[in-house]
């Protein structure tokens, strides 16, 4: 019996900035129109598809904000109605070691200690599948023999951007493990490579439920201890039918944020790996990703709009306009509506860097982009200066808002395309293309599509504060407070 756990977190803040808190990188669409959440949903199912008497259940750990994003990839695979599609929520991020506690709490009180559970980053990339069924196959039998099992990569080159493990003599399908090394200098990395016993570690994991408990109350017992808490104060919202499962938020605060790398598996005795090689990438820097597209005869790369002359090595990310690069080399550049990234590659991993400094003058192109997506659509700022901002809104067929109510501005809605059907006050209205309604601030109302296709809008807003947090939520379908 395995489950595959996704754990879908963290801001990936070297992919800004495409990757933000917001829409962090799982979400980020690659060259041939799929998310890496999306490509790691459809190989969890197949795994499912190949372990007998495996329940079709998929569980995802992921943060309270992403729960709706992560259940419209869930559907884009193709999986609804042929697996199931749990989720984990988080209120905040604690890092893996309480993803994975907590995840193993989840599947052993519904399957048992003995589940295996199959632990899969969202932002990881895999081009040989039938080779990582092998070695996920592999890691199960480990794991049956209360084994921590991880999974090794036959390294190919000197890498310095990844982490190592050792390992010495055999163990059936795998090997035992000596330890795990932190990322390498070139001169250790080309020793270990001339070795051929390291290998890259990929951050995925095998074990089961009750033996990942039992190793974490003796290694990492602060961990264990508050997760226990969390869960106890937690599961009594998990029922046969449940398919959403928001972790008590107080007791979720408490757990020491840590890896499960350092918590637990550099400090087990009963860690074994997998050997494989399954063309695996985490997609950690802008030159992993690059590595996806086509190159011409002069190395030059880009998705979307892009023209080189006379340059050499470049990359080249556009999502609206066209970008013309001429006489340069070795650079990435990332266009975006409201950022603009130009980094040499040489110091792509160092992205991160530049959004901890929009963190520290909390500028919101670190969070969000300009278009935001929402359960009920998506909003893109047009325009906006003091006193006024203008939006073009879409919602989806059938969705609603929230019924809301805003302190300090007022609105103006123009439908564009598709039919609204508005709450304004007392009143409730339909209003179609070419037509408009007024909401004064302090006044309840609600936006809904009652059509079946999408509804476009443009919203004008006019007061002297504009932000997000201008809003008094009285009845919302999704749950937001």
């Amino acid at each position: 019996m395995l489950i595959p756990i996704i754990l879908s977190g963290g801001a990936g803040t070297r992919l800004w900035p495409v990757s933000r808190e917001g829409h962090p990188k799982p979400f980020i669409e690659l060259a041939d129109g799929e998310t890496l959440l999306h490509k790691t949903y459809r190989r969890a199912a197949s795994i499912l598809d190949a372990v007998e008497e495996a329940p079709r259940e998929i569980l995802t750990v992921t943060n309270r904000d992403h729960y709706f994003l992560s259940k419209d990839e869930f559907a884009r695979a193709g999986l609804e109605g042929r697996y199931r599609g749990t989720y984990l929520l988080e209120p905040v991020g604690r890092n893996t070691a309480a993803a994975v506690a907590l995840a193993a709490h989840a599947v052993a009180e519904r399957y048992g200690p003995e589940a295996l559970l199959l632990i899969l980053p969202a932002d990881h990339l895999i081009q040989d599948e039938a080779a990582f069924r092998r070695a996920v196959a592999h890691a199960a039998e480990l794991a049956r023999q209360r084994r921590l099992v991880t999974f090794g990569i036959v390294p190919d080159r000197p890498e310095t951007g990844y982490g190592y493990i050792e390992a010495s003599e055999a163990l059936g399908p795998g090997r035992t493990v000596v330890r795990f090394v932190e990322k390498p200098s070139l001169e250790r990395a080309e020793a270990y490579l001339a070795a051929g016993n390291f290998y890259w570690n990929a951050g995925m994991f095998c074990f089961q439920a009750g033996f990942l408990l039992e190793q974490m109350a003796r290694h990492a017992p602060e961990v264990a201890e508050a997760a226990a808490l969390c869960w106890e104060n937690t599961r009594g919202r998990m029922t046969p039918q449940t398919s959403m499962i928001e972790l008590d938020a107080e007791r979720f605060a408490g757990i020491p944020e840590i890896s499960i790398d350092y918590a637990l598996m550099e400090r087990s005795d009963a860690v074994a790996v997998v050997p494989a090689e399954f063309g695996w990438s985490d997609i950690g820097s802008w030159c992993a990703l690059s590595a996806l597209v086509p190159a011409d005869a002069a190395g030059n790369r880009a998705k979307g709009q892009a023209i080189f002359l006379d340059s050499r090595d470049t990359y080249v990310h556009s999502e609206d306009r066209l970008v013309a690069a001429l006489g340069v080399e070795g650079l990435v550049i990332v266009d975006t509506p409201d950022a603009l990234l130009v980094t040499h590659r040489d110091k792509a991993q160092d992205v991160k860097k530049v959004v901890a400094q929009l963190k520290e003058r909390d500028h919101e192109t670190y969070k969000l982009h300009r278009t935001v997506v929402r359960p009920w659509g998506s909003y893109t700022v047009l325009e906006e200066g003091p006193g006024f901002k203008i939006k073009r809104i879409e919602v989806k067929p059938g969705a609603s808002l929230s019924l809301q109510m805003h302190h300090h501005r007022s609105e103006h809605w123009i439908v564009v395309r598709g039919m609204a059907k508005i709450v304004n006050g007392e009143r409730t209205c339909y209003v179609r293309p070419n037509e408009s309604t007024y909401i004064p601030a302090g006044c309840k109302h609600r936006l809904e599509n009652p059509g079946v296709l999408d509804l476009v809008m443009i919203e004008v807003q006019c007061g002297e504060y504009l932000g997000e947090d201008d809003i008094v939520r009285f009845d919302d379908v999704y749950g937001r407070g």
